[in-house]
């Protein structure tokens, strides 16, 4: 499937400022990237690896008040949609160096609090079926809500609310996921599906020794979507992170087919 992304972003703060960015399209498996372009008008850039080696994240030094970026990209998309169903997890044991640090904990994915209730809920199940019966669970349960939550809302609020946007799905998903003692991430991505059309967080859990992506707001699949970064949770795959505060001047994502 080909893709094309085209995002424009205008952010003005008080003084020169540092700016860290992670929205281009990663270089990495399932997806190719045929052109791309990237403006930040007199901004310098210094880029640096992506975590897990997924992608790049760039130090942007914005010399005056106002960054403003374009970036355009098309991509070919090869990754299929997996079958979670019939994929198996690795006992503890057999889960290798890389996949192992999205067994823990962080930040806004406190999944120690959620073993009791992933055990009694989905405990009947395995491997790709129980992360299945979680993305399917998340999705029925909460409700996508515009403006309902914000940086500071981590996962015991929006299980407990019961709504949120991607960011909030994809915590509670690899929440639930860890607890079950299965491995998963946040990842950034791009999607034509997504609605409204913005910067998008989804899941990505190891199975069958691979990481396979899941959307649980149910908008994409892992066919439709263009990896940008990976990371514990939304800390880590921010799409614009800033050492001063930041005015939004205006700011648009448009994600296409073909």
């Amino acid at each position: 499937m080909l893709m094309s992304i085209h995002v424009t972003m205008h952010y003005r703060f008080a003084n020169p400022n540092i700016a860290f960015l992670a929205l281009e399209a990663a270089r990495t498996d399932g997806q190719t990237i045929l052109s791309e372009s990237l403006s930040t008008g007199d901004a310098e850039l210094t880029r640096i690896a992506g975590d897990a080696d997924i992608g790049e994240r760039i130090w942007a030094r914005i010399p005056g008040e106002d960054l403003k970026l374009d970036y355009k990209a098309t991509l070919e998309i090869t990754r299929p949609a997996p079958a979670l169903q019939t994929l198996k997890a690795a006992p503890l044991p057999e889960i290798p160096a890389e996949p192992a640090p999205y067994l823990r904990p962080s930040r806004y994915c406190q999944s120690d609090k959620f073993t009791a209730f992933v055990g009694k809920r989905f405990g009947n199940l395995e491997g790709g079926a129980k992360v299945a019966a979680i993305r399917d669970w998340i999705e029925d349960e909460l409700d996508y809500v515009p403006g309902s939550s914000d940086a500071d809302t981590n996962v015991l609020e929006t299980f407990a609310g019961r709504q949120g946007v991607c960011r909030d799905y994809a915590h509670l998903f690899c929440t639930m996921v860890r607890a079950a003692e299965i491995p998963a991430r946040c990842v950034a991505v791009y999607g034509p599906d997504v609605t409204p059309q913005d910067f998008h967080a989804v899941g990505q859990v190891w199975l069958d020794g691979a990481w396979h992506l899941v959307d649980p707001t149910g908008m994409c699949t892992a066919d439709a979507l263009a990896v940008v970064a990976v990371g514990r949770d939304a800390y880590d795959i921010a799409f614009l992170g800033s050492q001063a505060p930041a005015e939004l001047i205006e700011q648009t994502v448009n994600v296409t087919r073909g």
